[in-house]
């Protein structure tokens, strides 16, 4: 009795196991959503790597990297050459990191813009023009080291940040 249980249940799981993979294939997010995110997750990485929060940094750093990665994979029509041009500047981004070097930041963000920005005109998407921002656009994300957080807020660039 058992071993029919047993055969009646490798029977199910080889049945729904395809129906399974197929509905994890069906979503595929719109490359403006992923674009989206990434954008934003641009914005965070440089307001904690110019507050030295390098661990935030670090993390926002592999997200985007992850994220590039997902939208060269879904969205085949997209000129790998343009995402992968990204690949040095978010290398030279963690190595600086790494490194707690801001001037090396601060140029590896610089060419990740720029190599953003390629890719848009690449694609014929060049209206959308990705900058260093100036502003947080989330008024609910501190960006400032943990073991910062106890003091007045610092300036950057004649901006006040918390």
């Amino acid at each position: 009795m058992k071993y029919l249980a047993l055969i009646g249940a490798l029977f199910i799981g080889l049945i729904l196991a395809p129906l399974a993979v197929a509905q994890q294939e069906l979503y595929r997010p719109p490359l403006g959503d992923i674009m989206g995110k990434i954008q934003l997750r641009h914005i965070k990485l440089w307001f904690a790597g110019k507050l030295g929060n390098w661990e935030l940094a670090t993390y926002e750093a592999d997200e985007i990297r992850a994220s590039l990665e997902k939208a060269a994979d879904l969205y085949r029509g997209i000129p790998v050459e343009l995402v992968t041009n990204t690949a040095d500047p978010i290398q030279a981004i963690c190595d600086a990191i790494e490194a707690k070097d801001g001037a090396a930041f601060a140029k590896g963000y610089s060419d990740l813009t720029v190599a953003c920005n390629a890719c848009h005109q690449g694609i014929g998407r060049g209206f959308i023009v990705i900058q260093v921002p100036t502003a947080s656009p989330s008024p609910t994300s501190r960006f400032r080291r943990p073991s910062d957080r106890g003091g007045s807020a610092k300036p950057l660039n004649g901006l006040i940040l918390a």
